[in-house]
């Protein structure tokens, strides 16, 4: 496993993979990672995700195109491919999405599987929200949540 660390406006985002992205991790919250010490610490396999994620917060970047490789199973990557196709600035209740996958009643389940999405930002998790458009659960924390979601509306 290779990592590196962004200093973003959101704190520092520890972000790893063997060779492809397969996680970004925030550095409070439920699901975090910590670097172990068979890792080796290059920024060199995440040239474009660092990249990509500067534009992101500059808010020049309004759609990521890398290679990555979520871990999960078959339910939590058909909700996290569906999170993909929310659009920049946009956001979406738990019960909406859960529509969009084609299992209507599966909310919670839609929730359990946005809170264990490895690639935050990337895979825009923040941009669901509870059906009366209050902020509800975020691994980051929903300080974070709201600071990604005011970035994006400043953007747009």
């Amino acid at each position: 496993m290779e990592y590196c660390y962004l200093d973003s406006p959101v704190g520092q985002l520890l972000i790893g993979g063997k060779g492809k992205l397969e996680f970004i991790s925030f550095s409070k919250g439920k699901f975090r990672y910590m670097p172990q010490p068979d890792w080796v610490y290059s920024t060199q396999p995440f040239s474009d995700v660092l990249s990509q994620l500067a534009a992101y917060f500059r808010g020049k970047l309004t759609r990521f195109s890398l290679d990555t490789a979520p871990e999960g199973t078959e339910f939590q990557r058909r909700v996290w491919q569906a999170l993909a196709k929310i659009p920049y600035g946009a956001t979406i209740s738990y019960g909406e999405l859960a529509v969009q996958i084609g299992n209507p009643k599966a909310c919670r389940a839609v929730g359990m599987a946005n809170a264990r999405n490895p690639i935050p930002i990337v895979i825009p998790c923040h941009r669901v929200i509870g059906k009366n458009g209050t902020l509800t659960g975020f691994g980051g924390g929903l300080d974070i949540k709201e600071k990604l979601l005011a970035l994006e509306r400043q953007a747009a």
